[in-house]
């Protein structure tokens, strides 16, 4: 009754638009730990960026993402996720997605950071994320061959002798351990917001599909690349939702108490430069004591436009009128993730990972505004076709499972709020060597490490658990990298180091023993 084709873990767009391709001829469970709705992709305002104008081309979209990701990013890789983007667009159309349409017909683009031309589709004005996923969730549920598990938290990825992944290990509300079967596993897990205080991120992404990946052995890659959004919604120090980019592409512009434009003498692209660039600045205010707002009184029908955003000033006795909205940084995108292949295969057969839990070298060290929805969509399509072709072949496959030998974990000395306060001091926006090395030594006294047994252990010390070991990775992973490139900036070393160009940091297991090497970016094959 629990093996099934394909296992998706979370309810985002990568994993729907999966699920979607998937659902006329293979067998799926989706798994989520919460609801359905509580996901990145259901909070997200910003559009979708594909290069569907006339006036566009989705050359000049590949060279926008490979400048916004500071020559990080794999070319052939953006290359495919723009030439694929403008045709998984036209799908959706052509299936009924909810896109906004001007009066004349035509598709209604908007402008974001560091984008050359005006390439953002948007569903609802700032609700494109809620807007296709619900768009997604009527198809799925006309499904049979969906099943949906919501509440239940994966808390392992199952191997047998071989290595290879068979399913999951999930936990209930009631405490009862499930297992689940399949011989293709994808994690659709989502970033991991939830390690810093201030964040855009949905409560409960935090980072789990990299610790499971990571604990079956799969490659982990480009964690200090962590994306902190320039403009969130800000009430008395704590951030209250996200003020989308689209705001700024409308005319908002960022000033200071004193009235001051930020970023008008500081990139070419002013109040739409990269993300970091807009990010390092507001913080620089920030730190000098000045409190930072979003000037929206260049935008015409703001209310109309940006109803998500409005009704979350109203909320909180913000005067629209003043035209002013409190705004500081707080921890977005993780570019970084599970290595994968261009099908989305990870170095663990069996095992899959699409949208921002993966490393799929589209992003490089900062991801371009509104390229995420347009790359779950992108592997999510691109991993059914796999599937589709791939998803029925078990035979010979071993589905007995091997429960390895490991120390069972009591407890943790520390809280999630204490682990979130040390990661925003210490690998925020800006890091240093002091700072690093002190946070990874805090990290590393607690005599714990990564691969304890926890199936015994509560949904919140599994959540903490998990959340050290990302946390743990990351920290190594910044402390490492000795430049600044993208969303990792070192006060110790400001500069761009060529030595480092395209080179990544590879976290990865072997035999419950920590590793650590390096590679450089190269065209991905086939796992076929």
């Amino acid at each position: 009754m629990n093996k099934v084709d394909v296992i998706i873990v979370g309810s985002g767009i990568a994993g729907l638009q999966l699920a979607y391709e998937l659902s006329k001829q293979l067998k799926v469970f989706i798994i989520t730990k919460s609801r359905i709705t509580n996901s990145n992709s259901y909070r997200a305002q910003g559009g979708i960026a594909a290069a569907v104008s006339i006036k566009d081309d989705p050359y000049l979209h590949f060279h926008d993402t490979i400048m916004a990701g500071e020559g990080h990013g794999e070319a052939s890789a953006v290359l495919e996720l723009v030439n694929e983007g403008k045709q998984v667009i036209k799908e959706l159309i052509e299936a009924g997605a909810p896109f906004d349409f001007q009066a004349d017909g035509e598709l209604a683009l908007g402008l974001e950071g560091a984008h050359s031309e005006a390439r953002i589709l948007h569903c609802g004005g700032d609700q494109t994320g809620k807007y296709l996923i619900e768009f997604f969730m009527k198809k799925l549920m006309l499904s049979p061959n969906i099943t949906w598990i919501q509440e239940e938290m994966v808390i392992d990825l199952v191997l047998n002798k071989a290595g290879c992944c068979i399913g999951v290990k999930t936990k209930n509300q009631a405490g009862n351990c499930i297992t689940y079967l399949a011989p293709h596993t994808v994690l659709a897990t989502g970033g991991a917001g939830g390690l810093y205080p201030n964040t855009s991120n949905d409560s409960t992404i935090a980072g789990d599909g990299i610790a499971l990946a990571y604990r079956a052995g799969a490659k982990i890659t480009d964690l200090e690349f962590f994306q902190f959004h320039p403009t969130l919604l800000t009430i008395n120090g704590k951030a209250i939702g996200l003020v989308s980019e689209a705001v700024r592409g409308a005319g908002a512009v960022l000033v200071n108490e004193h009235n001051e434009r930020i970023m008008q003498h500081v990139h070419p692209l002013k109040d739409l430069a990269p993300r970091h660039i807009v990010a390092y600045e507001l913080l620089n205010q920030l730190t000098a004591g000045n409190r930072v707002y979003l000037d929206i009184t260049n935008v015409k029908d703001f209310t109309i436009r940006f109803p998500t955003i409005s009704t979350m000033c109203l909320d909180h006795y913000i005067d629209l009128n003043a035209g002013k909205l409190p705004v500081s940084p707080g921890a977005h995108f993780m570019m970084g993730g599970i290595v994968i292949d261009k099908w989305g295969a990870s170095s663990v057969q069996g095992l899959y990972a699409i949208g921002e839990v993966a490393a799929s070298g589209v992003h490089g060290a900062n991801r371009l505004a509104s390229n995420s929805l347009l790359e779950g969509l992108v592997y999510g399509k691109r991993l059914g076709t796999y599937l589709l072709v791939n998803g029925m072949n078990r035979s010979g496959m071993d589905f007995t499972p091997v429960l390895p030998k490991r120390q069972a974990l009591i407890q943790l000395p520390f809280t999630i709020q204490e682990l979130q306060t040390s990661m925003l001091r210490s690998v925020g926006i800006i890091r240093n060597h002091n700072e690093l090395a002190t946070q990874l030594s805090w990290l590393e006294s607690w005599g714990i490490d990564p691969f304890r047994q926890i199936e015994s252990c509560d949904q919140p010390l599994i959540q903490t658990y998990y959340m050290w070991i990302v946390a743990r990775l990351i920290t190594e992973s910044a402390l490492l990298r000795t430049e600044s490139r993208g969303g990792h900036i070192r006060s110790d070393f400001l500069d761009k180091d060529e030595h480092w160009l395209q080179k990544r940091i590879i976290h990865f297991q072997t035999n419950d023993r920590m590793e650590i090497t390096y590679d450089q970016y190269s065209k991905t094959k086939s796992p076929a």
